[in-house]
């Protein structure tokens, strides 16, 4: 449950009334885990998928997940509980507050659309797709939309899709669903199941090949497959009309599936960035690993002014391979790992290690609504960015996603460090320079009265 206060938006209340997403009971909206296909409850709704197809192995195969069209996110929400880390995606529409609703109730969450452009993430990321019933016609403009999901599906990943076409029998479902099948048998998805629930509810799930045998051997080059390697970021980049083929390793099989979860956080899996063409070594990668574990241990914990205990969720604004979110993983938090779209491209590796996060630019505001981050943190990235753009412009945003009460950690030189420091005792921040690297940073309630003073 939430404070009404903190999103007072009731008119989802009204708007899915019957579908048992939301109530508002008092000061508070509660969330009893309902939704357009999960009529009897969430709870259930997962179960039964692993039910139907046991292979999916919430929590220890299947680790990462992209939840499109995810209403107020219940589904990822409860498979928290499974070890499962959900990227919650959804436009702001009619709905109203939907990702609001999800990152107050400390849910992985973040305002996306599957339009022009193509989503955030890297090629073959997600283990799992799910969508149910996300209103997008995956079919549409030649198949772009389907062709994206699929782009950052991980060879041999599922796609679950839980949808009126998969089960009623209306002209408009039938089209829908005859459109659907021709579209996955063109990109060459395996379907592994179908059934309905005991509310007659159907889902269908669909497998990404692992090979490119399929590809290679279809009668029609339709969709035509894409000309050469990708090689390009997905940043601010339109949706293919081609078909991504997986990367081959040199003897000739597709991307191996990470190892079971937990032992993939630890493990560099043998991938090189697609973008930057740069080979991370595994010193790298344990050096970094082992630079934060002390940290953490030594100095965050310890030392800062930071109440760990009220922090649920995290933003990490420089993530680099994801080693400060790995040493946090047995805390009660989850982790918004960016990789900015001009560092390093690491977030395949972020990825791989089971962990989420997306690219960005932080000369742009973030995907998120104000005042929906616990805590924000930033290592060695206020310099390059001064470089592009203001450093005020850059506080404004970190005050704008922070939560009041709560904390902005700045790892940097000195001279950054009291630069940044300047702009966010000038917003009535409670601030603190330790070991002179460090700034710790606390938003108060403080607010500029009407007249601007």
């Amino acid at each position: 449950r939430i404070w009404y206060n903190n999103v007072p938006h009731p008119k989802l209340v009204e708007y899915k009334k019957d579908q048992n997403w939301v109530r508002k009971s008092g000061n508070y909206f509660v969330f009893p885990g309902g939704g357009t296909q999960f009529k009897a409850g969430v709870t259930r709704y997962i179960r039964f998928i692993e039910q139907i197809m046991p292979q999916i192995k919430w929590g220890t195969h299947a680790r990462t997940v992209l939840d499109v069209g995810c209403g107020v996110a219940s589904f990822g929400g409860y498979l928290l509980d499974r070890n499962v880390i959900t990227m919650s995606i959804a436009p702001k529409d009619e709905h109203e507050a939907q990702i609001q609703f999800a990152l107050e109730r400390g849910i992985p969450a973040f305002l996306a659309v599957i339009g022009t452009q193509k989503l955030p993430f890297p090629d073959n990321s997600f283990d799992v797709i799910h969508c149910a019933r996300c209103r997008v016609h995956w079919y549409a403009d030649g198949g772009k939309p389907l062709l994206e999901l699929n782009r950052v599906l991980r060879p041999g990943g599922y796609y679950i899709w839980s949808a009126t076409p998969v089960y009623r029998r209306g002209k408009r479902d039938e089209d829908d669903w005859n459109a659907m099948v021709t579209l996955t048998k063109s990109i060459c998805w395996r379907t592994v199941v179908k059934s309905k629930d005991i509310n007659r509810i159907g889902v269908v799930i669909y497998q990404k090949p692992t090979s490119n045998s399929c590809y290679t051997e279809r009668k029609n080059n339709e969709p035509p497959l894409c000309s050469g390697s990708n090689g390009h970021s997905p940043w601010y980049t339109p949706l293919d009309s081609c078909l991504l083929l997986p990367a081959l390793s040199k003897s000739g099989a597709g991307n191996s599936w990470p190892i079971s979860w937990p032992e993939r956080l630890n493990i560099r899996s043998s991938t090189s960035s697609e973008n930057s063409s740069t080979w991370f070594s595994q010193e790298n990668f344990d050096s970094d690993t082992k630079n934060w574990n002390g940290l953490i241990s030594e100095v965050y914990s310890s030392e800062f002014a930071v109440n760990w205990s009220s922090i649920r969720n995290v933003m990490d604004m420089n993530a680099g391979f994801g080693g400060f979110a790995a040493s946090l993983i047995d805390r009660p938090l989850w982790v918004m790992n960016v990789v900015p779209f001009d560092q390093p491209d690491t977030l395949p590796i972020i990825f791989n290690r089971g962990l989420i996060g997306v690219y960005h630019d932080w000369c742009e505001s973030f995907n998120t609504y104000p005042r929906t981050y616990d805590l924000l943190h930033m290592s060695y990235l206020l310099q390059s960015l001064a470089n592009r753009c203001d450093i005020i412009e850059i506080a404004a945003e970190i005050d704008r996603i922070l939560r009041p009460g709560r904390w902005f950690v700045l790892q940097d030189n000195i001279g950054m460090i009291r630069k940044m420091d300047r702009v966010l005792r000038s917003l009535h921040y409670k601030t603190a320079i330790m070991r002179r690297q460090f700034l710790v940073a606390r938003k108060s309630f403080w607010r500029p009265d009407s007249t601007g003073s």
